[in-house]
């Protein structure tokens, strides 16, 4: 079995191959490709330079190491701009590459004309849900054998599908018969618009809520009270330190100011918790205060 191929001569000869440009990059016109006399030339900056020689705008393009690049061949004379052609090939090909086609697609729904009530359900909770995410549906009822004696009855089921779905689209023409089939097209309403009448979101029981972490801490229930002997001394206040470990390091829990009276409740403690405090006492006169007295030790129960 002979197989012929194409020549390498190519040519418009029958069978042989013939190189199509379809890149559109490539039909714009640049440097020693500009063969018109002059071209009215903008800056790279986009600053107008007017109407120069093609040979002399081409030599300003080189000189700065770009290109000189025709960007409207129909004007008179054609508009050239001094560019990087390499990255303006970038960025058109990235815009192209990115945009996204506007068209909805179309799903179709069949009926028949003796569907049963919960089937037909079913196929409007799909409608709506094409509906929903922005697609066009073609609802299609087709006959069979004898049905198409009594159109009417499919009819009947077409008009209830389209009342049924108003909530979510809108026919754009009346239910036509065209051979053995109805057809209507349904186009979705505006989004704020759309109101499901089969298709309802449940929420999912199966979820546990959250707990909220930010709430509060519930209050101690535990307290400890201390009681020492006051000083002989009149006027004599007393500051108070805890910790959680014997010997320290204290905090002082009287921070905010002295108590007058040789006894303080310290509310804020946790069960299962020993602390350890200890107080000094300070001089009205000097304002300073003593050493700390022997440590008192406290063990909170667990409830």
């Amino acid at each position: 079995m002979a197989t012929s191929f194409p020549s390498a001569g190519g040519g418009n000869r029958t069978g042989s191959y013939q190189r199509r440009n379809v890149v559109p990059v490539a039909a714009i016109r640049r440097n020693p490709r500009i063969k018109v006399p002059q071209v009215r030339l903008i800056s790279p900056e986009g600053k107008q330079l007017g109407v120069i020689d093609t040979a002399k705008a081409i030599n300003l393009a080189l000189e700065v190491g770009l290109d000189l690049v025709e960007v409207a061949p129909n004007a008179t004379p054609p508009v050239c701009r001094i560019m990087d052609f390499g990255k303006y090939v970038y960025e058109e090909s990235k815009k192209t590459s990115h945009v996204k086609s506007t068209a909805s697609k179309i799903k179709e729904i069949e009926f028949s004309a003796r569907i049963e009530n919960n089937d037909f359900i079913t196929k409007l909770r799909h409608a709506e849900e094409f509906l929903a995410h922005g697609n066009k549906v073609k609802l299609r009822l087709k006959f069979r054998g004898r049905e198409m004696a009594h159109t009417e009855i499919g009819f009947d089921v077409m008009k209830r599908a389209v009342v049924d779905l108003a909530g979510m689209g809108h026919p754009d023409a009346d239910p036509k018969l065209i051979g053995r089939n109805i057809h209507v097209m349904l186009t979705p309403l505006p989004v704020n618009k759309r109101k499901p009448k089969f298709h309802v979101d449940e929420p999912d029981e199966s979820v546990e809520p959250e707990a909220d972490e930010s709430a509060a801490p519930p209050p101690a229930t535990h307290s400890v009270t201390l009681n020492w002997t006051p000083s002989t001394s009149p006027g004599v206040s007393y500051h108070v330190y805890r910790s959680t470990t014997p010997g320290g390091p204290y905090t002082k829990l009287t921070a905010a100011g002295p108590v007058a009276a040789a006894g303080y409740k310290d509310t804020s403690v946790t069960a299962g918790q020993t602390y350890f405090y200890t107080t000094t006492a300070i001089d009205p006169a000097t304002a300073l205060e003593s050493t700390r007295s022997n440590e008192a030790s406290a063990a909170i129960p667990v409830p």
